[in-house]
């Protein structure tokens, strides 16, 4: 078929299964890559200050891509992880929980800036030959055999443009799912993240923290020697009223939900606040229209699993749509995508389910019902075998994963 692949969207997921594909051997003339045009207002003027957790599987794809040299300087291994849980007030955290590789020369994860990630693979792309183009989606037509968009430039000018397959990697509030009549369920949580970076007397030894309050987890994530990345899940309104209150407030909220644990600590860098939520589509594809990352799925930040779900779907969409055009089959066809749907969703569903089902259990602050969870978090830890089978399948390179994340060309 003559008409190109169309890739919309300007983050990790879409510029990741761009360079998949090119590094397949694809050739740009066979691609398109839009973005929508504009500034994204949320970050303008502000400092990124988001720190991704890549389990084993993704950094394995980002090697297979290539942009892993690029990333190493700036990725701090995380090599284990403790569990608490208490109310804000008590003194005393007990463990609850340890997570750690059962091979210890590999870390749990590593932490990479998110801005550092978005930059080096928007490089590599243009390297290989494919740059974004800005546009604005006006209108999207299915047909049998292709789909059909109207785009508007920055010079004001419409034009109309098929492709085989359109692939909607442009977001939670997709303007290509909604346009496809994909439906989506889920629902806003009452808490903002608030992420930061923070340095700290204490080494942290490559260690993570994740403290579950009533409000929200709290979580200090290792960077270098002395700093950590927050990502601190709080209430929407007592969030709102921190924030307000400017460096100092934030202080002293990380500070007492610390407790000690890195020392004192001694600055605050750059801070960012995301309002949290659960979103799944009905289906991850219609027509000729299929959705990856989070155009397809938004999940609670606790578990960090959010951007490894967008790439294992990248992986999967890159694998399908390669060996379909080499068995010159069309890689747009129904049967194909209901493939993807199969192996992708039910991952997404899985976790999505794991995260509210943790948020909720973790904010009750009932006495029995922290004594039965606390049960159940301490067969976990003395069970054997079980800790380490939920190491493996957290790392998202099991069997069945994407062959990218196995470390296996395309």
């Amino acid at each position: 078929m003559s008409e190109p692949i169309i890739v919309y969207g300007a983050g990790p997921a879409g510029s990741s299964l761009v360079l998949a594909l090119l590094g397949a051997g694809i050739p740009a003339s066979r691609l398109a890559w839009l973005v929508e045009a504009g500034p994204d207002q949320s970050r303008r003027g502000t400092p990124e200050a988001r720190y991704i957790a890549l389990h084993a599987g993704s950094r394995t794809l980002l090697e297979q891509l290539g942009i892993w040299p690029a990333l190493a300087g700036a990725a701090f291994p995380m090599h284990s992880i403790r569990i608490t849980d208490s109310a804000l007030e008590e003194l005393i955290r007990p463990d609850l929980l340890g997570f750690a590789p059962s091979d210890a020369e590999a870390p749990l994860a590593h932490l990479v800036p998110l801005d550092r990630l978005a930059a080096c693979l928007a490089e590599a792309c243009a390297t290989a030959g494919l740059k974004p183009v800005p546009v604005a989606l006006r209108g999207l037509e299915q047909k049998t055999d292709r789909v059909r968009l109207t785009l508007r430039h920055a010079d004001g000018m419409e034009s109309q443009r098929d492709a085989v397959l359109v692939v909607a990697a442009d977001g939670a509030r997709s303007r290509l799912r909604m346009l496809a009549g994909i439906p989506v369920h889920g629902w806003p949580y009452d808490q903002t993240a608030i992420v930061a970076t923070i340095r700290h007397s204490l080494d942290h030894e490559g260690e993570g923290l994740q403290h579950f309050l009533p409000a929200g987890p709290f979580a200090m994530l290792p960077l270098d020697e002395g700093r950590s990345s927050i990502v601190w899940s709080e209430r929407a309104t007592e969030a709102e009223r921190i924030l307000r209150g400017g460096e100092r407030a934030i202080l002293e909220g990380i500070r007492q939900r610390a407790a000690g644990r890195r020392g004192e600590i001694t600055a605050l860098e750059a801070v960012t606040s995301h309002p949290l939520q659960m979103r799944l589509a009905r289906r991850f594809h219609a027509g000729r229209v299929v959705l990856a990352a989070d155009a397809a799925h938004v999940v609670h930040p606790l578990a960090g699993q959010g951007l490894n779900l967008g790439l294992a779907d990248v992986a999967m969409l890159a694998e399908l749509i390669v060996d379909r055009l080499r068995l010159g089959l069309d890689p747009g066809a129904p049967d194909m995508l209901e493939t993807y749907q199969v192996a992708r969703r039910p991952p997404a569903v899985a976790m999505a389910m794991a995260t509210e089902s943790l948020n909720r259990l973790f904010s009750r602050e009932s006495g029995l019902l922290r004594l039965v969870r606390d049960v159940g978090v301490g067969l976990v830890e003395r069970w054997p075998g079980l800790k380490t089978r939920f190491v493996e399948s957290a790392a998202g390179t099991a069997q069945g994963a994407p062959r990218l994340m196995r470390g296996e060309a395309l």
